[in-house]
């Protein structure tokens, strides 16, 4: 039932043959797809969001990882995207980490495709399901593992952005959630102090502005 969702090659020849203008991609599926993108741009459809380039640089979690790192952000210890547990295998005896650990689906969001190992022998098998979840909800199986924080919280930094400046709207707290989807958004951040509120959003708009963003957007820490 999710395929339809996912066929970029349908939807953009319906949009042809019924004279749309524009397509909106809602959340999930092809949302952060940037063949997608490429697609409706390429048929003079306007894609009601990031144009193809930056959905292909921040539609990938380890891309974007790397564009934070240039940027001069600070990131969690993680590895490259992989398709295979005996990659991630190969990968900790190679950059030993320290578990528990987190599995996450390098492209997508919503919490699918991610789950935490907490012994190594339960690797194999967790690797295995979160990037069959990842490639039946996104199309895409690739995973990555990241450092595990037990305490952290999720804080989102909402920005705009016009291709050469962007700005940002302050936080919102995310941490409440059921099933790895937020339930409540606290705007501002609870207990958050002036300083670190300036350093996290200005690590938004520092982010933002270094691959030239233009559109809405959130930038989640």
């Amino acid at each position: 039932p999710v395929a339809p969702y996912l066929d970029a090659q349908a939807i953009v020849a319906i949009a042809v043959k019924e004279g749309c203008t524009a397509v909106h991609p809602g959340y999930g599926f092809l949302s952060e797809n940037e063949h997608f993108a490429r697609l409706c741009a390429e048929k003079g459809i306007k894609f009601v969001g990031p144009d193809a380039d930056t959905i292909d640089l921040f539609g990938d979690k380890t891309k974007a990882k790397e564009a934070a790192v240039k940027a001069g952000l600070p990131v969690l210890t993680s590895s490259p995207g992989m398709v295979k547990a005996a990659e991630a295998q190969d990968f900790l005896k190679a950059n030993p980490m320290k578990f528990p650990l987190l599995l996450k689906a390098s492209f997508g969001g919503g919490g699918r495709g991610q789950a935490v190992v907490l012994k190594p022998e339960d690797l194999a098998e967790t690797f295995a399901k979160c990037s069959k979840e990842a490639e039946m909800s996104f199309g895409r199986g690739e995973v990555f593992i990241e450092s595990f924080l037990a305490k952290a919280r999720h804080i989102e930094v909402q920005v705009m952005g016009d291709g050469k400046q962007c700005v940002h709207l302050f936080e919102r707290d995310c941490s409440v959630q059921l099933r790895k989807q937020k339930v409540v958004e606290i705007a501002p951040g609870r207990e958050m102090s002036a300083k670190l509120r300036e350093r996290i959003c200005g690590s938004a708009v520092k982010l933002c502005q270094s691959v030239g963003y233009a559109n809405a957007g959130t930038v989640e820490f």
